[in-house]
């Protein structure tokens, strides 16, 4: 999602064929409350894509709770993660990691209360600063008012800043969160959950439904090495998780990172 000053007009995601994914075998659908669709990934790790704008909110069982990658574009949607991945995991939600401070990546974060909060250094204080710009965005992108009021409200902010690499016991599985960035963002955070296969949870770093929107806040020039760190991360077989459209392979974040290197070159990128 392309942050509040964006001279582009955003349009909702669509797929394109320019570098169609190979998809790998994901396992197959599990089906969370009302209906709501999610994807096994791989043994304890699963993905849904939410509706509106497609974004991907992921989540990772150990023994001794679960992990939530991004928490939704309202304190509803939230609910409904916190709801689903407790009864399809049979877990706590005890750890969320935001894989960058857009808000419809974090405005479900409150409705996660007793969780510790992961996040790049730095997006705590970018949230505080810009929570009401991120209600306004909200609202511009077509949430309702009241729901982007209620969620900039009590907005909550990361407990722990990730700077480098940390890893995340959850007992029994360890994940990795990497700071990645800038690059969409000033704030962009990475998940590696090793297993069979690997599992890398890219944020918007990676886009499979629209183009890779450069906000205001993007660092265009940075973002190519950015995209070198996740495939560094994740290697050939991994699974990468974009932040929306349908999961990729390296090859797919191989290419998009070429795209970018092209469409950011040159003075003031």
């Amino acid at each position: 999602m392309q942050a509040q000053g964006d001279s582009r007009t955003h349009t909702p995601h669509m797929p394109h064929t320019a570098h169609p994914p190979r998809a790998a075998d994901t396992g197959g659908a599990l089906v969370g409350g009302d209906g709501r669709h999610w994807e096994r990934l791989a043994d304890g790790v699963v993905r849904r894509r939410l509706p509106e704008w497609d974004a991907t909110v992921g989540a990772v069982s150990g023994d001794d709770g679960a992990l939530v990658i991004d928490t939704g574009s309202s304190l509803r949607e939230g609910a409904g993660i916190r709801a689903d991945v407790t009864a399809l995991l049979c877990r706590r939600v005890r750890w969320a990691a935001l894989t960058h401070p857009h808000f419809d990546h974090v405005f479900g974060t409150a409705v996660f209360s007793g969780a510790q909060v992961y996040a790049a250094v730095g997006a705590a204080a970018f949230l505080d600063r810009h929570g009401e710009a991120l209600r306004d965005d909200a609202v511009a992108h077509g949430l309702p008012e009241d729901e982007a009021a209620e969620a900039a409200d009590v907005l909550a902010r990361p407990h722990h800043p990730v700077s480098g690499q940390l890893t995340l016991d959850l007992g029994g599985r360890e994940v990795v969160l990497v700071n990645v960035g800038p690059a969409h963002t000033e704030h962009d955070l990475a998940v590696l959950v090793p297993g069979d296969p690997d599992v890398v949870f890219c944020g918007d770093l990676v886009e499979e439904s629209d183009e890779p929107q450069a906000g205001a806040d993007a660092h265009p020039a940075r973002w190519p090495a950015a995209l070198d760190r996740l495939l560094a991360l994740g290697g050939e077989e991994a699974l990468y998780v974009p932040g929306h459209g349908t999961v990729v392979d390296a090859a797919f974040v191989r290419a998009q990172r070429e795209e970018l290197a092209r469409r950011f070159a040159g003075p003031g990128a």
